[in-house]
């Protein structure tokens, strides 16, 4: 069983050492904190948001942010969601992604949920879409070069029902 804490700075070492490969890391940042690998320094962006760390009994094993893209607290946006790279495909996203749905519905009172995902991090996506995320097709699909590509996102949303 997994609890969701805000985020500590004394958690930097566990969630920058769940990075060690490039493509990983810019599926999960987008190059938003910096090239790779980012320092602590670096990371240190993450706090002006709302950030969380999951834990369980081993230890930290998740962390994510939330913010809100507008003035209103009606939008609460997931963003940097990363699992430890040694408990992927176990159910820890899930777990922690509906920890954070929780947070942002009924502590903060917000209307949806929304969260973009890179079309190449199906894993990722699949995700989403079992806690519950639905496509969203926007006008305009967002997108970044990367590692000399051009990665577009999927828009997902939740609304509160």
């Amino acid at each position: 069983m997994i609890r969701v804490r805000p985020y500590k700075a004394s958690d930097v070492n566990a969630i920058l050492s769940w990075c060690q490969d490039e493509k990983v890391f810019y599926q999960w940042t987008a190059g938003i904190l910096g090239k790779f690998p980012i320092t602590k320094q670096e990371f240190g962006f993450v706090e002006s948001l709302m950030p969380f760390t999951a834990f369980d009994e081993t230890g930290i094993v998740g962390f994510f942010t939330l913010r809100n893209p507008n003035e209103l607290l009606d939008e609460l946006r997931f963003g940097f969601v990363i699992i430890d790279s040694d408990k992927r495909g176990n159910g820890y996203g899930k777990e922690m992604i509906r920890l954070g749905l929780k947070f942002a519905f009924e502590i903060y009172g917000a209307k949806r949920a929304s969260l973009g995902v890179f079309e190449n991090n199906l894993s990722a996506y699949y995700c989403y879409k079992a806690v519950g995320f639905e496509d969203v097709v926007p006008d305009t699909a967002e997108a970044y070069c990367i590692l000399g590509e051009e990665w577009k996102c999927k828009e997902l949303r939740m609304e509160n029902i």
